[in-house]
């Protein structure tokens, strides 16, 4: 999950470089079609794999979802920073964890609530909702966050059956389906350079998705969720030094909220871990 909140930071940098050059819908759709080329090394396993004729229906029916809450995302890149993007998406782990535990039969241990509502804090302490404006930007994040959020669940609950290069290959297929007819109801020509960046965003976020399938396979959602608040150092960084934002105060301190939850999570679960007289290594831990 550390390494799938690199992933997605890179591709937050590289779509707040591309701007609003190119419409959300189809920079959207190009990300996802672009991305069918790097399911090309996973065509042995994707011919091999046995799908369910109602798995067939959720990989659709995640498509779909993942294709709205992309849009929005692509939207929100155009109008606030790397750092009110990643905080506002931080409502997601939220919607997951709970989604996990009334529809996955997760359960919850206390530790993991208490961590999980302290960091949702260090991100209100971001957002500061009443004392500052929010804007279509942040409107359109808390619509993305929503639908990752059920997204997630969706990938967690078919990577029990399926395998990540089957989860991944899906999604992929059925967004860019989906997001098709969005595209070409506003269609811009890109530009070479335009197309190379999707590329390398499509690249970020074929490869972050697949880290997370593997996390989701070997661990429950409600524990590698709060590995991806680390996210937000690397959304502060990268917007600093590559898009000159501003360091604000609040987002510093909602930093050092969000990862000293972490860290208790972490060193709980480490400790649990020593406990376990014979762990394998996809073994479930509460």
């Amino acid at each position: 999950m550390v390494v799938t909140g690199l992933m997605f930071v890179g591709v937050q940098a590289t779509v707040k470089a591309i701007g609003d050059a190119v419409p959300p819908a189809e920079a959207s759709f190009l990300r996802y079609f672009l991305g069918l080329v790097f399911l090309i090394p996973m065509a042995r396993s994707l011919r091999s794999a046995r799908v369910s004729k109602g798995d067939w229906g959720r990989f659709a029916a995640r498509g779909f979802v993942q294709a709205v809450g992309v849009i929005l995302w692509f939207f929100a890149m155009t109008q606030i920073s790397l750092a009110e993007i990643t905080a506002i998406n931080y409502l997601s782990p939220i919607y997951v964890t709970i989604g996990a535990a009334l529809f996955l039969g997760e359960t919850l241990a206390m530790r993991r609530i208490v961590a999980v509502m302290v960091a949702l804090l260090g991100a209100l302490i971001i957002l500061r909702p009443g004392v500052r404006e929010i804007g279509a930007g942040h409107l359109a994040m808390l619509g993305t966050s929503l639908c990752f959020g059920i997204s997630y669940l969706m990938a967690k609950s078919l990577s029990s059956r399926n395998g990540p290069e089957v989860v991944v290959a899906m999604l992929s297929v059925f967004a860019t389906i989906a997001l098709a007819p969005f595209a070409v109801m506003n269609w811009v020509t890109p530009t070479f350079g335009q197309l190379a960046a999707l590329l390398l965003v499509a690249a970020f976020a074929t490869g972050g998705h697949y880290t997370m399938t593997l996390a989701f396979r070997a661990a429950p959602v409600s524990v590698t969720q709060p590995a991806a608040f680390l996210q937000l150092v690397w959304s502060v960084i990268l917007g600093l030094l590559m898009f000159d934002e501003a360091i604000d105060p609040w987002v510093v301190l909602g930093g050092v909220v969000i990862v000293a939850a972490i860290s208790f999570i972490s060193w709980r679960e480490a400790r649990s871990a020593r406990r376990s007289v014979t762990p394998s290594p996809l073994q479930t831990k509460s």
